[in-house]
């Protein structure tokens, strides 16, 4: 009996030195010396890769706010952002604080036929066209995280009149910047190409 517990308190004691301490301090010990940047959560100077920002709330003086960069997907956009809604009250994905306020990601559960569904696309629409930008669909939409920090090519290209107005960089520029900030598809065939928008406002910050 004394035999039986005391084999087990070892073999116990043994696993949780081994698993609970050495296997993970050699994890993050190898993730620290051969994958660094990913490990510590794809830091820039702005932010991280990994996860959306609010870009339309960028102070641009004499024009509208966050006519001045490329903006990402409408998860803190519009109807869905604490900025006109506090996270309990609006209806989408806001995973970002503002203005103080914690936000929070969840789907928003509306289906096609949904009359909410249709009045937050409207106020989207306005919301592009009142910057003089012809959406498309992913502009208008939510992702299904709600935290995608990437946009396709022509959801780019469709902002350069908007970007252009706020900063004076030609869209000759701009079009030159995008196509430098396209990613490929991973591996070549996995998903679609993509751009991520904090990479891209870097990118055109260094134009200004």
């Amino acid at each position: 009996m004394l035999i039986n517990l005391r084999r087990s308190f070892v073999m116990a004691l043994i696993c949780l030195v081994f698993f609970g301490f050495v296997y993970a301090f050699a994890g993050t010990g190898v993730a620290q010396v051969l994958f660094k940047q990913q490990a510590d959560g794809s830091l820039t100077a702005n932010g991280s890769t990994l996860i959306g920002q609010p870009w339309n709330l960028t102070k641009c003086p004499g024009h509208p706010l966050g006519s001045c960069v490329f903006q990402g997907r409408p998860d803190d956009l519009g109807p869905y952002s604490s900025s006109t809604l506090s996270p309990a009250e609006h209806p989408g994905d806001d995973p970002l604080t503002l203005n103080g306020v914690a936000g929070e990601s969840g789907a928003t559960n509306l289906g096609p036929r949904s009359a909410l569904l249709k009045k937050y696309t409207i106020e989207l629409v306005k919301y592009w066209h009142a910057r003089g930008v012809n959406p498309t669909p992913d502009l208008v939409t939510t992702s299904a995280s709600g935290y995608d920090p990437d946009i396709s090519e022509a959801d780019a290209l469709a902002q350069i009149p908007m970007v252009t107005k706020a900063t004076g960089i030609s869209p000759a520029r701009l079009r030159t910047l995008i196509a430098s900030e396209t990613h490929p598809a991973q591996w070549g065939f996995l998903g679609a190409q993509y751009i991520n928008v904090l990479q891209l406002n870097e990118g055109l910050a260094k134009l200004k």
